[in-house]
């Protein structure tokens, strides 16, 4: 089946799209709920204003994505690496992760030294 052209509202309950594929598609304002989306892969996507509540990213990888203004509240970063992101102005519990980094590095520099 190909849609094409302007619908104003579709309604989508209990369907399987497994294998669909969206190409220059307008989801702004859209809505998911209790979807499955793994295995999902976006490129050039505008999630700007996103809100993801509830969800399982374990697995996922995300790179050259603009986090600029995020919030992460509640989330297990169990295992998670962080390697070669710009981190100006982060904080973790209010404390600016440069001042973390910093106390760090005293700590580690202190136990060798």
């Amino acid at each position: 089946m190909k849609l094409s052209g302007a619908i104003e509202k579709l309604d989508v309950e209990k369907s399987t799209l497994a294998g669909s594929s969206f190409v220059d598609v307008n989801f702004s304002g859209a809505r998911f709920d209790d979807v499955n989306m793994s295995g999902w892969s976006a490129t050039n996507v505008n999630l700007s204003g996103l809100s993801v509540e509830n969800a399982n990213l374990s697995g996922a990888r995300i790179t050259d994505v603009n986090l600029a203004g995020a919030r992460l509240s509640k989330v297990n970063l169990m295992g998670v690496s962080i390697e070669g992101c710009r981190m100006d102005g982060v904080t973790v519990d209010g404390v600016p992760i440069a001042d973390l980094l910093a106390a760090y590095k005293a700590a580690k520099e202190a136990a060798n030294g």
